[in-house]
């Protein structure tokens, strides 16, 4: 029986539960499929100015459209003390423009009528006078004196368009050591842009809003990545009690950061179904969610390394432009207001370091959320690879042998960067040599070399990155204030079958089969009697949601460690009715037994039914348990990726040939939900490097407002991936287990440009700004005499 239990549940291996087309594909309600009786239906007056004053708003004509019930704009939220509120970084954002719009697409209105097509009807009637003001979206234009100043509002506190400065690291050793280096080393610079981008999830943003009169509940079926969090929101904004809110996230259709914040649709929803006391349903379309909602990224960064002559780096300097648009709305702990962007040591030993972030105001959609990134990591994992490119195509050196010298070597972790954060854990080399090995790195520069002499251009990028996931620990980690902790509840029914509730939202990761493979692990069950619950505020523990790939490094590690408080139960009561101590027991998975004597036994699903049949006086009936774990340490999943690509000099065409991806994310839990974790991460790390672009032309009009203009990749555009894996446990994990959702979408995009300019560094290319669109690699190609008929 035990080791037929065993081969259902190990971790590891490649679990399907028997309902897999529910638990694996997910197929929950979508909120854009909630129905309730009486249901009426938002929609959004937006601006088609980036910066401008409204004058007035006429909705005379709008309420006499058939089917509208009411305009709602911002001088009744004003009137009602709703007409702002506060972002995950303590900025204050406009529900509904009142006097002026910041951005193109900023909400003005709110129309709540019997049908969408009566809604939308009721928007194209109203009428908004706007005087145009000046637009700023440089954001090195916004610094200067003479730039208008975007949020008056905020003026007495923030008299210029910057909304702070942060640094962080030694600068007085970083400078004498790059001093040295002027003088006996090697020193490069490089200007980078990391361009702003969106997440564009399959379902864009959205929710129902069912306020009863007679209970005083709110009821709200929302697209959030963390449930729990936004009713505490709601909460404050609305002046609810938090205890009559109710937040329902089904089945999430994407998310990828961009469901973190709270949008003015989910309060101005909810503000009309308080006032009508009908349901009220608020769905966005494709160009609003592009146009509107949290965007990633738009970082200008310059960087410095200083080295040695032989490529041994010493110091990294940093300097940082960040765009925030209107509102600063990024999606950061509010002790680390440039996010994790200080990991961008990467994986290399440097001895100084010093970094300063420059956060702006400008005429743009307000953001910066965790794009399937741990808060600015993949700026930073950015930044750092180029850079160790560039460093190895000035001295003449193969970029992987400059990386393999100037690893962090697996004796020195726990690991103690420049810039002040311990990595737990890693084996750099051993994931960058199992990558080479795997694509025979040494026939490809062979291959290179001799394509060379035809005339062909073929490039081999590589990209040697550590992430930082798994936020808390709840004294650095806050989201609008809360700790980010995060919460299992486990309850095992009389019959040995389990019910557990986590505090994390899923949007397709799989929490289904890989937390109830957890709590089969620790409870020696088959998965197949474990069910898991989550997105449902009234029934889950509270937890600080998806996002950061915190879900199975901080949720995982309360699910880990609820089973086991149920398992410490469960051995009290096998103690209690086999009549010996708890020390004279043995534990094998799925039942305790005594020492010597392993015939007598009592199974897990045995001491459940005496848990609620036959318990001991000295403990309380029942067998359950919740955990809150607030870890001690981020997790520092590590990767390498080798890329190779071949140009067309005719087009300035990149085909990418292959795609080598080595991951190291500790203890797997289920192969095939990483597996998918990674093919999915790698298509989204593809989609910037080649494709995605927020683009705005100076007057800040959108440029890719739909995905016509706004290109991602499909199935056609997306290589081969060729995936493999290391593993380095987390030493403080319960499980092990580092996390993998984000470390494709953080390791890729710099392996392809360094492939491009790999394959131009002989012509004396260091640097190409992505997207590497064919027309701009094309123009590179003709500047250096390389384009062919």
């Amino acid at each position: 029986m035990a080791s037929e239990v065993h081969a259902h549940h190990r971790l590891g291996e490649p679990y399907k539960r028997k309902e897999d087309a529910r638990f694996i594909r997910g197929q929950g309600q979508y909120v854009d499929d909630v129905q309730l009786p009486g249901m009426l239906y938002g929609d959004i007056v937006r601006s088609p100015y980036a910066h401008a004053l409204i004058k007035s708003i006429d909705s005379s004509e709008a309420l006499k459209v058939s089917g509208v019930v009411a305009v709602i704009t911002g001088k009744d939220l004003e009137a009602a003390n709703l007409a702002w509120m506060p972002t995950l970084s303590a900025d204050m954002e406009a529900v509904l423009a009142v006097d002026r719009v910041l951005y193109q697409m900023q909400e003005v209105a709110f129309v709540v009528a019997t049908s969408r097509y009566a809604a939308a009807d009721g928007v194209a009637a109203v009428d908004v006078d706007y005087e145009p003001l000046p637009v700023v979206v440089d954001p090195k234009k916004a610094l200067a004196p003479e730039a208008p100043l975007l949020r008056p509002d905020k003026k007495e506190k923030q008299p210029t368009n910057q909304i702070y400065h942060w640094e962080t690291g030694d600068e007085d050793a970083t400078n004498a050591a790059f001093a040295e280096a002027e003088s006996n080393g090697v020193v490069i610079r490089q200007d980078l842009y990391v361009p702003r981008i969106h997440p564009a999830p399959i379902e864009t943003c959205g929710c129902v809003a069912d306020y009863r009169k007679a209970t005083g509940k709110l009821t709200v079926w929302l697209t959030s990545q963390a449930p729990h969090a936004h009713r505490t929101l709601f909460a404050l904004v609305a002046g609810l009690p938090e205890h009559r809110i109710r937040v329902i996230s089904p089945d999430v259709g994407g998310g990828f950061g961009n469901k973190v914040p709270i949008y003015p649709g989910y309060v101005c929803a909810v503000a009309a179904s308080v006032t009508t006391g009908k349901p009220v349903k608020w769905i966005e379309d494709r160009s609003e969610n592009i146009g509107s909602t949290g965007f990633a990224r738009d970082y200008h960064i310059h960087a410095e390394i200083a080295a040695d002559k032989d490529g041994m780096v010493n110091a990294l300097r940093v300097h940082t432009l960040a765009d925030h648009g209107a509102f600063d709305a990024a999606a950061q702990p509010t002790k680390f207001p440039a996010g994790l962007f200080h990991i961008c040591t990467g994986s290399y030993d440097f001895k100084h370091a010093f970094v300063d972030v420059d956060a702006v105001h400008t005429n743009k959609a307000p953001g910066g959320i965790a794009y399937r990134c741990s808060f600015r990591v993949t700026e930073a994992s950015y930044l750092i690879e180029r850079m160790m490119d560039t460093l190895a195509h000035d001295l003449g050196k193969d970029p992987a042998q400059l990386r393999l010298q100037n690893f962090i070597k697996p004796e020195a972790f726990p690991y103690r960067s420049a810039l002040n954060w311990t990595f737990d854990s890693g084996n750099y080399e051993g994931a960058l040599r199992l990558a080479m090995k795997n694509v025979d790195y040494e026939a490809l520069r062979q291959e290179q070399a001799e394509k060379r002499a035809r005339g062909e251009l073929m490039g081999i990028g590589i990209s040697t990155f550590t992430e930082i996931v798994g936020a808390g620990p709840g004294k650095h980690f806050d989201i609008a204030g809360i700790q980010m902790f995060d919460s299992c509840e486990v309850r095992v029914h009389p019959t040995g079958k389990v019910l557990a509730r986590i505090g994390v939202q899923t949007q397709g990761q799989g929490h289904e089969t890989t937390f109830a493979q957890i709590i089969a692990a620790e409870l020696g069950l088959s998965p197949d009697d474990v069910d898991v619950e989550h997105g449902d505020t009234d029934t889950a523990p509270y937890g600080l949601g998806t996002y950061a790939s915190r879900s199975t490094p901080v949720a995982g590690a309360a699910t880990a460690l609820a089973a086991r408080k149920v398992r410490e139960k469960a051995k009290k009561i096998a103690a209690y009715l086999l009549e010996v101590g708890e020390e004279d027991l043995e534990w094998e998975l799925g039942r305790f037994f005594v020492k010597g004597a392993p015939a007598k036994g009592k199974t897990i699903q045995e001491l459940a039914f005496a848990a609620y049949t036959n318990c001991p006086p000295f403990l309380e009936p029942g067998l359950e348990a919740v955990n809150y774990y607030d870890p001690p340490n981020l997790t520092y999943p590590f990767g390498a990726y080798i890329c190779v690509v071949d140009i067309d000099c005719g087009t300035g065409m990149v085909h990418i040939r292959r795609f080598m991806a080595v991951d190291d994310c500790g203890t797997v839990i289920n192969p095939m939900v990483v597996e998918g974790q990674v093919h999915g991460g790698l298509t989204q790390g593809l989609a910037p490097a080649m494709y995605e672009e927020l683009a705005y032309d100076a007057d800040g009009n959108i440029l890719a407002g739909n995905f016509q203009d706004y290109l991602i990749p499909t199935a056609m555009e997306t290589p081969l991936w060729e995936t493999d894996r290391t593993i380095t446990p987390s030493p403080h994990h319960p499980i092990g287990a580092k996390g993998v959702g984000e470390s494709p979408t953080v390791g890729a995009p710099q392996a392809i440009v360094n492939a491009v300019v790999d394959a131009l560094a002989h012509v004396g290319v260091r640097h190409i700004d992505m997207p590497l669109t064919p027309w701009k690699v094309w123009k590179v190609l003709e500047e250096k005499g390389l384009t062919s008929d």
